[in-house]
């Protein structure tokens, strides 16, 4: 599980920005009117070697104005969730009641710190870096979100403070998924009736399930081990509505599984949310199962499973690739065909090509179907190897790789599929120009 820092600091003193230029791309929506970030935002990002998460999160202040309260809750999660703080103050305003009222809560939290004072990108401003000692911490840095400045003194002082990568080794052969999904559509039901025990908490209250829980199990002699997720700490209060469950754990579980099921509620249908998780599943290339749990109870008609698949397959048209099974973890009813799913994307994700069969079939698709012309000019492909499993990665070696369209990637893609069965899986593929 990769470490977690978050930036924090009251409105409109350059979070945003800092954050976009950390990650690398314009994620966060960047504007001059106070209270614009009112979600926490995630990315993965990376300095010198290591790697972590990292949480946007919108401006904290004392005031009555609407949405302050749920803001403050959200940036709180992220607090919580994090190992280590970002403190962006204001370098050109000097210190403010609103930073003093947000080092109150980083001093309550207990966390690593590290406090960035943006703006100071003129001269006549880096005296006033000295000021903000007195928030009581440390580490202080001066930066400059617009033009850099600063950035890897920051970063240097960020990953200094974060703690070293541990994660549960498995055997190879061992099978890792997880359950994704918005909360209460049975996650933990499904995760119990595998286990066939009470090891995860359930309850009809969204958000129950408190830490993420790695489960180790054999099934028909193969080892699995089933990552389940988190909902969000709850301290007295529920912070997040049923909408914006703990994305941050999330992802973390997908990070460390082969297979994601993305588990869909029969009783409410597919809703845009649902979509949202499924794509960081995606984005992450991992192998994709969707999982419609409750199917005991909705009424059902002749038609009802081929309608519900024409309307995944309709909704869910990035996932094209993915197999799709209907169960009841209440009743524990067709759960095995979870587990014919699941050993069947395993299998896919780690299928490799040999180099001769797979040229055989993408050059005779390029020839029958030549790339258009494209950024002033023709792709040709020469020749194509597989280079990786989990995922499936494929390099194609070309006169220039700014002639690929994304739809001609995407007939690739397709002509590989047509050959091979990589049910399940998404397919990387990269262009290289031949040396």
């Amino acid at each position: 599980m990769l470490p977690v820092v978050a930036i924090v600091g009251r409105p409109n003193c350059g979070k945003s920005t800092i954050f976009n230029r950390i990650v690398g791309q314009r994620i966060s929506i960047v504007e001059d009117t106070p209270g614009v970030t009112r979600d926490r935002i995630y990315a993965k990002a990376e300095w010198l070697g290591r790697s972590f998460h990292i949480i946007d999160t919108g401006g904290i202040e004392v005031s009555d104005e609407p949405l302050v309260d749920q803001i403050k809750y959200q940036a709180e999660i992220a607090i919580d969730e994090a190992d280590v703080v970002i403190f962006v103050c204001d370098g050109r305003e000097g210190v403010t009641p609103d930073d003093e009222y947000v080092a109150e809560l980083l001093y309550r939290a207990q966390k690593k710190v590290v406090v960035a004072v943006n703006k100071v990108d003129d001269v006549k401003f880096k005296e006033n870096v000295y000021e903000f000692y007195r928030l009581g911490f440390e580490d202080v840095v001066g930066i400059s979100s617009l033009h850099g400045i600063g950035f890897g003194d920051m970063l240097d002082k960020v990953i200094a403070f974060l703690p070293k990568k541990t994660d549960t080794e498995y055997a190879e052969d061992t099978i890792k998924f997880c359950f994704i999904g918005r909360p209460n559509v049975g996650k933990s039901s499904l995760t119990n009736a595998i286990l066939g025990e009470e090891r995860v908490i359930v309850s009809d209250i969204a958000g129950t399930t408190r830490d993420a829980i790695d489960s180790p199990f054999t099934r028909d002699g193969q080892k699995y081990v089933v990552i389940d997720t988190a909902g969000l700490r709850k301290r007295g209060k529920i912070y997040e509505s049923t909408e914006k469950y703990s994305v941050l754990r999330a992802m973390s579980a997908i990070e460390r599984s082969d297979i994601c099921v993305v588990v869909i509620d029969a009783t409410e249908g597919i809703i845009e949310y649902d979509k949202r998780i499924a794509g960081y599943a995606h984005n992450a290339y991992k192998g994709v199962i969707i999982c419609v749990n409750k199917w005991d109870a909705i009424k059902k008609e002749t038609k009802t499973m081929n309608e519900w698949i024409k309307d995944i397959r309709s909704e869910f048209q990035f996932l094209d690739y993915a197999p799709i099974v209907f169960v009841s973890a209440k009743e524990k009813k067709r759960i095995h065909t979870l587990f014919d799913a699941i050993k069947q994307v395993s299998v896919n994700y780690e299928r490799r090509i040999a180099t001769n069969v797979l040229n055989d079939v993408i050059l005779d698709a390029v020839s029958l179907n030549p790339a258009p012309t494209y950024n002033g000019g023709k792709l040709k492909v020469y020749y194509v190897t597989q280079v990786g499993v989990k995922p499936p990665t494929f390099v194609l070696f070309v006169n220039n790789p700014d002639f690929m369209h994304f739809s001609y990637e995407r007939f690739i893609d397709n002509k590989i599929r047509e050959y091979f069965d990589f049910t399940g899986t998404p397919i990387k593929i990269i262009a290289k120009i031949r040396e």
